[in-house]
């Protein structure tokens, strides 16, 4: 019989390995805070104390070459019996044809609190922020920039650079999680990606194929999840549906200029269906894995937030 740690080995292996056609959350991430997390433990109370720690590799890969990779420590701390705070601190790595990145991801902070409890089903609330780690301008320099230090795309940035807002609402039972959620930018960032940093790029129509966004603030963002569970005595799987739609256009300066515009065919639905497993090794230890099938995507992206392939692994510790 395989140990806890030689099963939780194995599993990141053939998640490092595995290719598919799927895309999860943004990386802007308002969908895995607080009470918008998908495959939530139904319970009418949160306890006093550190409820759990949870350590998760993810690997996805953009709609063009860069593959992003990122381990997060997930803490969520119980403050009294109904309310708790939440905060994710992920490490973040990419590489792809126009060169490679590392560093902190932005900092997620979220309180959620125990609503209301009828007929079996729990109301839970969040409010929320993320804290930037950087200002979205890191810089490569290799044979593609002429030996120069160039801003590379958004999709290469550890960080999104700006403050934002978040708020979200769920309602939970031991079968099905209904949660809704919006996330503003209230800030833009420093991004200075253009075409022209990368003079010795030998395929320009590839180069051009990276969205620009100079300076760039996002739009506002609004999820929906629905997601039905089955639960069994040590495992779990759920299916469920997240849309999540930008409602207001990004904008960002104009390449060349100094003025700042909306910019277009930045609004738009992506759409993705969602499957996930969980295994309980006791009432302390469990493992989670989440994938999800593309159906439809923004076509703009000067964010860098689109995914074309995710798959995502977590070892949770209960307290």
């Amino acid at each position: 019989m395989l140990t806890l740690r030689r099963l939780f080995v194995l599993l990141i292996a053939s998640m490092i390995s595995y290719q598919s056609y799927s895309q999860g959350c943004s990386d802007a991430g308002f969908c895995t805070m607080g009470a918008m997390k998908p495959d939530q433990n139904y319970s009418k109370r949160i306890a006093i104390k550190l409820r759990s720690i949870e350590f998760n590799y993810y690997k996805g890969t953009s709609l063009l070459t860069a593959v992003i990779q990122a381990a997060t420590v997930d803490f969520n701390l119980g403050i009294n019996d109904f309310s708790a705070i939440q905060i994710k601190v992920p490490y973040m790595w990419v590489s792809g044809n126009l060169g490679e990145t590392a560093g902190l991801g932005d900092i997620s902070l979220s309180y959620t609190r125990l609503l209301k409890t009828h007929n079996g089903w729990s109301i839970n609330g969040t409010l929320g922020a993320k804290i930037p780690s950087g200002d979205s301008n890191e810089t490569v320099n290799n044979e593609h920039t002429g030996g120069m230090d160039a801003p590379i795309h958004m999709y290469y940035q550890p960080s999104l650079g700006s403050f934002d807002a978040v708020a979200g609402i769920s309602a939970l039972s031991g079968k099905w999680l209904f949660a809704t959620g919006i996330q503003i930018a209230l800030t833009e960032n420093n991004n200075q990606f253009t075409w022209a940093g990368f003079p010795n790029y030998p395929d320009p129509e590839y180069l051009q194929s990276h969205d620009r966004g100079i300076e760039l603030k996002r739009g506002i963002d609004v999820m929906l999840r629905v997601e039905r569970n089955w639960r069994f005595t040590n495992f779990n799987f759920s299916l469920g549906a997240l849309p999540i739609y930008r409602i207001t256009k990004d904008e960002a300066i104009l390449p060349g200029t100094d003025e700042r515009s909306k910019l277009p065919n930045t609004t738009g639905l992506a759409l993705s269906v969602l499957g996930s497993f969980g295994y309980h090794f006791d009432v302390n230890n469990s493992i989670k894995i989440i994938q999800g099938i593309k159906l439809v995507d923004r076509d703009f992206n000067p964010d860098g937030l689109t995914r074309d392939d995710v798959l995502s692994i977590s070892y949770v510790y209960k307290f």
